[in-house]
């Protein structure tokens, strides 16, 4: 039987060459669209009451759906003892890393504005960030996909990859619930303040180490940006976010962060990196810093493999 890094770095490379077919998609979905519909049905017939209840049923929330989805995975795994039975395992673990799905949403804003088409390139940005985008112009829509790119590296690649490692297909299907909640339900706004508390802590936890990897992988993969991520990534607002974004922004030479809006409500974030906003061009760059950073992953994934 393939040993767990040897699994993993094969479902590396097969979700990065193959990735998710549109075809499948369209005929059943995607496990994180399953996963957020379990989470919008209980939310909508557990958050209401008081604080306190709020915030315990955001708890039996997240302990329903991580625990009934882990148990699948362990089921699963429990039960691959010959190849075929591996090779599901291997797929299915395809499902949770978003390395091909990042790199394509991506580059689909990146194209446009790289034609000076900003009107296409802010229609593609929002379908990938949350802040307000229809007043952005080429830096602000950079600036958005940028950092987009170097938190999704984390939530997206490196956490699934990690917990994978720790804990086989249980531990990124686990990984993925606690990410999809996070992103749903845990929120600091009047609705989820306290029902997505939950949610939110354990993303933070859940993300805790692979946030740091992912800051050394960016580094490793830009031949830099170590000061600006060692200086600046305490200063985000995220306990995670800030190391692969400082990272990016110092790889390229740009600052990132600053000001934003969300449904029309200013938001006021530090700033990340030094020297001008990055442009079309710094995106493209951004990307290419992004790929190698993968390749990095799959290097030493490998070579966990030829140790164990």
């Amino acid at each position: 039987m393939l040993a767990r890094p040897e699994q993993l770095l094969l479902a590396l490379i097969g979700e990065a060459a193959i990735g998710y077919p549109a075809w499948l998609l369209a005929a059943i979905g995607h496990p994180v669209i399953w996963i957020g519909a379990a989470i919008a049905a209980l939310e909508r017939r557990w958050n209401a009451g008081s604080a306190l209840r709020q915030r315990l049923l955001g708890v039996a929330l997240l302990a329903l759906v991580a625990g009934g989805v882990g148990a699948i995975g362990w089921l699963i795994e429990a039960s691959a003892s010959t190849g075929i039975a591996v090779g599901v395992v291997i797929v299915l673990a395809t499902t949770g890393l978003a390395q091909r799905s990042l790199d394509d949403h991506v580059r689909a804003v990146a194209r446009p504005l790289l034609r000076g088409d900003v009107g296409a390139a802010r229609v593609a940005v929002a379908m990938i960030v949350g802040r307000d985008t229809a007043a952005l112009d080429e830096s602000g829509i950079a600036v958005a996909a940028t950092e987009s790119l170097a938190e999704s590296f984390c939530d997206g690649v490196v956490a699934p990859a990690f917990w994978f490692l720790v804990a086989g297909l249980p531990g990124l299907l686990v990984c993925k619930v606690v990410n999809t909640a996070d992103s749903m339900i845990g929120h600091r706004d009047e609705r989820y303040l306290h029902f997505g508390w939950a949610a939110a802590r354990t993303d933070d936890l859940v993300n805790f180490i692979p946030a740091r990897i992912s800051g050394v992988l960016v580094c490793l993969a830009g031949m830099g940006g170590w000061a600006t991520m060692l200086r600046d990534a305490r200063h985000h607002a995220s306990p995670n976010g800030g190391w692969p974004e400082a990272a990016m922004a110092g790889v390229l030479g740009r600052r990132l962060g600053g000001p934003v809006s969300y449904d029309g409500e200013p938001a006021h974030r530090a700033w990340l990196g030094d020297g001008p906003a990055p442009d079309a061009a710094d995106l493209m760059r951004a990307l290419w810093v992004y790929r190698r950073a993968c390749v990095l992953l799959w290097a030493i994934t490998g070579g966990l493999a030829w140790l164990l």
